[in-house]
C-alpha cells in the first residue's frame, strides 16, 4: 500500500507541469488515423478507442470478414446482412450500427468504440479496418486552455484531500472525507437493488459457506471481507465491470505515471490508479477494479479485487470479491507510513457494487446470503475498524 500511496507526488507533479502547458499549447483540427483488426469470432471487439461528443468517425477502408457466415436470426443490426461489420459505442442506450467502408457518423456524447460481426461469432475470420477521426467543431487554444483550467482544479481538490490526510485530519465525517466522497459518488447509483428472495440452491450455499470470510496481505494479517460474490465467465464479468463504468487498475506503477500524463493530454481521464496485492486462496487477486472521479481518484476511489474461487456452480466460474470505499489517508499502524483510509460502513461499498452492475443490464439476478460465522465488526490489515451486516451480495451475470 505504501508504494501505491507514494505514487501520488509524482503524478501530482507531472500533471501540474501539463496543466501549465497547455495553456499556450497549439489547438489541432486534422484528426486522426487508426487501423484495427476485428476478431470474428467474438461478438464485440474493444478498439480501445476513446471519442468525444462531436467527434465525427469514418471508416475508410474494411476488408476480410467472417469465416463461416453466421444465422440470420437475432442480428444486433437487422437492417444489415449477417457478417458485416457493425459498431458500438459505449453511451447510454446506444444500439449497434452498421460500418461498412465510406460511413460516418457523428459522436453524441463521451464513448468507447466496439467493432465487430454482425451476428455475433462467425468462424475463424478477421476484419482489417481503417477509420480516421475527426475532432469537434472548434477545438481551438481556448479550450486547451480551459482544459487546463480544470485540470488545476482537479489537481487542487485531489491535493486538499492528500494534505489533509498527511495531517491527521481525515476521516469520513472530516473535511477530507467528505471530499473523497462526494467526489466518488457514482450517477444514477441511488437506485435500490431488485434483491431477489429465492433462497440459493444447498450446493451453492455450501460453497460460499467454505469462502474465507477475510482477505490477507503480504504478512497473513487479516483485512478487508470478502463481501460479494460474483457467478458467470470471466468475459461476462468484463463485459458486465466494463457496462457498469469499473476500471481495471493498473498493475505497475511506473506505467501509471505516464498513463496518467498521457491520457489527461489527450482529454481523457486517467482512471486506473494501481492498488495493493492482497490475498485470499493463497494468492493475489486476478483483478483489480475502481470507479472515480478523475485525478481525485489518487485519494479518494470506490474499488474491489476479485480472486477466481477453488470451485463452479452449475458450470460456471465462481469469483469471490472484497470491495471497499477510499475516502482519504491515515497513519498504517503496522509501518507507520500513510496509506488509504476506508469508509467503516463497508456494506455501502456492497451496495454500490450491486447498484452499478444492476444499471448495465447484464444481472439476471441478485441476492443477500449471510453465511455462518459472518464478520460484522473487523480491522483492515492497516489498523482501522470496519463493520457489517455480515451478508454477502451473491450476483448471477447473464
Amino acid at each position: 500500500m505504501k508504494t501505491v500511496v507514494l505514487l501520488f507526488p509524482m503524478i501530482f507533479l507531472a500533471l501540474v507541469s501539463l496543466a501549465q502547458n497547455l495553456n499556450t499549447a497549439a489547438p489541432t483540427n486534422a484528426g486522426k488515423d487508426y487501423s484495427f483488426t476485428v476478431a470474428a469470432n467474438q461478438a464485440w471487439t474493444d478498439t480501445g478507442l476513446d471519442l468525444e461528443a462531436g467527434e465525427v468517425v469514418h471508416i475508410d477502408e474494411v476488408s476480410g470478414g467472417c469465416g463461416t457466415e453466421p444465422k440470420n436470426e437475432n442480428l444486433p443490426v437487422s437492417s444489415a446482412p449477417a457478417g458485416t461489420l457493425v459498431a458500438k459505442l459505449h453511451e447510454q442506450n446506444a444500439a449497434a450500427v452498421p460500418a461498412p467502408a465510406g460511413t460516418d457518423f457523428e459522436v453524441k456524447e463521451s464513448s468507447h468504440l466496439f467493432l465487430g460481426p454482425n451476428g455475433g461469432d462467425c468462424g475463424g475470420g478477421t476484419f482489417a479496418v481503417k477509420m480516421h477521426v475527426t475532432p469537434a467543431a472548434g477545438n481551438s487554444t481556448a479550450e486547451q486552455v480551459s482544459q487546463g483550467q480544470k485540470l488545476k482544479q482537479q489537481l487542487g481538490n485531489a491535493a486538499q484531500i492528500w494534505l489533509q490526510g498527511q495531517l491527521g485530519t481525515n476521516g469520513a465525517n472530516t473535511a477530507a472525507g467528505n471530499t473523497a466522497a462526494a467526489s466518488t459518488k457514482v450517477p444514477g447509483s441511488a437506485q435500490p437493488l431488485k434483491v431477489s428472495d429465492t433462497p440459493l440452491d444447498s450446493g451453492l450455499r455450501k460453497n460460499i459457506d467454505s469462502l474465507p470470510r477475510r482477505v490477507n496481505d503480504q504478512l497473513k494479517n487479516p483485512g478487508d471481507m470478502v463481501n460479494f460474490v460474483l457467478i458467470g465467465s470471466e468475459e461476462q464479468v468484463k463485459d458486465a465491470l466494463q457496462a457498469a463504468d469499473w476500471h481495471l487498475a493498473d498493475t505497475n506503477n511506473t506505467n501509471a505515471v505516464v498513463a496518467a500524463v498521457v491520457n489527461t493530454y489527450e482529454k481523457k481521464d486517467y482512471l486506473s490508479m494501481p492498488m495493493s496485492t492482497l490475498y485470499l486462496f493463497g494468492r493475489p487477486q486476478d483483478f483489480g477494479y475502481e470507479q472515480a472521479e478523475p485525478i481525485a481518484m489518487v485519494a479518494s476511489r470506490h474499488h474491489f479485487r476479485l480472486w477466481k474461487a477453488p470451485f463452479t456452480w452449475n458450470g460456471q466460474t465462481v469469483w469471490a470479491g472484497a470491495g471497499t470505499h477510499d475516502i482519504g489517508f491515515a497513519k498504517d499502524r503496522r509501518n507507520g507510513c500513510v496509506t488509504h483510509k476506508i469508509d467503516p460502513d463497508v456494506d455501502g461499498e456492497k451496495t454500490n457494487i450491486g447498484q452499478s452492475l444492476q444499471k448495465s443490464g447484464d444481472v439476471k439476478s441478485m441476492t443477500y446470503y449471510l453465511p455462518p460465522n459472518p464478520v460484522q465488526d473487523a480491522k483492515v490489515a492497516t489498523g482501522d475498524s470496519y463493520h457489517s451486516d455480515g451478508k454477502i451480495l451473491v450476483v448471477f451475470l447473464k
